[in-house]
């Protein structure tokens, strides 16, 4: 009787093994004809005191999902930029400058061999990704703790309030966040940090002290003086002297550095008329201050977008430039404007005139008036002429909220 029974169950163990094999043979085969070409590793089947105990696949397990990716590349960014923004801060309080390394051909080659604008949209793909409600405050308070953001100012304080990190970034502030010095001519255009202002000294421009750029490569050649009102320079003038329209006038620039942390909207810095725009595709290198020390000509080589015009002293213009992660750029009354666009090759550039019959003015703009966003942080670049008693109220590395003062005569 014993025998009887000890044979019956190996029988039956017998055929829940052939089972356990065909099962496996019809699932392999049906990835085969649905055109699969990996194979699904099959849950493994154990028995135990006549159970079925089932484990998962370890794709299952270990399946990535947006906010991982998310986490992980933010939070080692995020500790990137704490230890960067540390050794800053300890030479800044030894009162020590931090040392210009300029970066050799080939380091500048290989980082412009980093597909930045290809990761730039898929980082921008991402930030559009909806995160559940419950992980809105964790993510949100990550990057407010690593960058500083100060939320009390934000027209909307609840983190949960916020969809996805483009939401966030692109935050409004109350009305009286920002009060608008009247009292100046020129305004700060956004937060930031002063990275250099002076004037313009044989066609360069300091991007930080020590570290210039050609100004006719950041601007690109003369727009028509029909365009800008501009009276016609002699020919043999340098570019710096063809921009200089009234006699007795300089040339002055400010750069402004918005971190990752900052209010990422810009606005007019002063009454004027903007009558050109000139968008040049190009690198999108990140541009905040220890690689603006390492890489000359930094922001020739990324992507920018030149607003050109003239106010009540002359020629004056705004450049939004881009960076990593900072492709995106936008100028709210400029609806045919598309940036870190595939169909546009590095080293053209394309113009745009906002002169036509209709409408000989261009596009009026006044001191303090919503004009662009950024993604993220990026930089501002003021190119203009003024006469020659212009001051600088300002101190290279000072922070600087939109709407405070920039000089004045």
């Amino acid at each position: 009787m014993a025998a009887a029974v000890a044979r019956g169950g190996v029988a039956a163990l017998r055929r829940s093994s052939l089972l356990t094999s065909c099962n496996f043979l019809i699932h392999e085969n049906l990835c085969v004809r649905t055109g699969v070409l990996w194979k699904q590793p099959p849950s493994r089947t154990f028995f135990s005191d006549r159970k079925k105990l089932h484990t998962a696949p370890l794709g299952q397990v270990f399946r990535l999902r947006p906010f991982h990716v998310l986490i992980a590349t933010g939070g080692g960014y995020a500790g990137y930029r704490k230890y960067e923004d540390y050794k800053l801060e300890q030479l800044e309080k030894r009162g020590i400058e931090a040392p210009v390394k300029l970066a050799s051909e080939w380091e500048v080659a290989l980082y412009k061999s980093v597909p930045t604008r290809l990761l730039s949209r898929a980082w921008g793909r991402l930030n559009q990704v909806e995160l559940p409600t419950w992980l809105r405050k964790p993510v949100y308070s990550l990057y407010i703790w690593t960058f500083g953001v100060n939320m009390k100012e934000a027209a909307v304080e609840d983190l949960h309030h916020y969809r996805n990190l483009s939401e966030f970034f692109r935050r409004k502030l109350k009305p009286q966040a920002r009060p608008v010095c009247c009292l100046h001519s020129v305004i700060s255009p956004s937060d930031g940090k002063i990275l250099n202002f002076g004037q313009v000294k044989n066609c360069e421009v300091e991007q930080v002290k020590g570290v210039t750029y050609s100004l006719e490569s950041f601007l690109g050649p003369r727009i028509s003086t029909e365009e800008l009102h501009f009276s016609q320079a002699p020919p043999g003038n340098s570019f710096q002297q063809q921009l200089v329209t009234k006699e007795g006038n300089e040339l002055y620039h400010c750069v402004i550095y918005l971190a990752p942390g900052d209010y990422h909207c810009f606005h007019s810095p002063t009454d004027w008329r903007v009558s050109h725009r000139r968008h040049f595709p190009g690198s999108l290198m990140s541009v905040n201050p220890g690689v603006a020390r390492w890489i000359k000509e930094l922001f020739c080589h990324n992507e920018r977008v030149v607003l050109t015009g003239d106010w009540k002293h002359g020629f004056f213009s705004l450049t939004a430039v881009g960076a990593t992660n900072v492709g995106s750029i936008r100028i709210y009354f400029d609806q045919d404007l598309h940036t870190n666009s595939p169909c546009y090759s590095k080293g053209s550039y394309n113009d745009f005139s906002f002169i036509s019959n209709n409408n000989k003015e261009g596009i009026p703009m006044r001191k303090g008036e919503h004009l662009g966003e950024f993604n993220l942080g990026s930089t501002i670049v003021l190119i203009f002429e003024a006469p020659k008693d212009f001051k600088f109220h300002l101190k290279t590395g000072q922070k600087i909220r939109f709407g405070e003062a920039l000089g004045s005569l």
